[in-house]
């Protein structure tokens, strides 16, 4: 029989091999040190979610950024007519980084869609990983520059079908 604290060390380490792989697998640390995500999976908090529960709520401060290991979410934005699911996050995505790239509040409510588990990285650590790995900074460009480029697309269609038709 394994004694209780060899099996948890070792359940541990299992877990942080998992932790490891899944971060691998998402498009902005795919280039990272394997050592240093697992340093960052290691300082990183395992969470979960059931559906419904949200991870964070539009307004809140930026203290964290979320790795989706498993399970969908919505992105929510409050409006004056209510709220507004503007996209989905699936696995390997991140979220939250908006607010600590740019040091704002929350700029919308993430709300689990089915259950849910994400890897919790602070503030604190997301910033020095950007600082050592620039290579880093490049892949979050190319993230928010995508959202961006489907955000302009979606309002330019809903502007258009706003506007009257032009006589002819």
């Amino acid at each position: 029989m394994v004694p209780r604290t060899l099996r948890q060390g070792i359940e541990t380490l299992m877990l942080l091999r998992d932790e490891v792989e899944m971060l691998r697998r998402v498009p902005i640390f795919s280039r990272i040190a394997p050592a240093k995500l697992k340093l960052l999976a290691f300082t990183s908090d395992r969470m979960t979610y059931k559906a419904g529960q949200d991870l964070f709520h539009q307004g809140d401060v930026g203290d964290a950024a979320y790795v989706i290991l498993s399970g969908s979410a919505d992105i929510i934005v409050s409006s004056p007519a209510g709220e507004i699911k503007v996209a989905d996050v699936e696995l390997n995505s991140i979220v939250g980084e908006i607010a600590i790239l740019c040091d704002v509040s929350r700029t919308a409510t993430v709300r689990a869609t089915s259950p849910l588990e994400v890897l919790r990285i602070s503030k604190e650590h997301f910033l020095k990983l950007l600082s050592d790995f620039p290579e880093m900074a490049v892949e979050i460009m190319r993230v928010l520059a995508d959202r961006l480029n489907h955000t302009t697309a979606e309002l330019t269609a809903a502007r258009a079908a706003k506007q009257p038709q032009m006589a002819q």
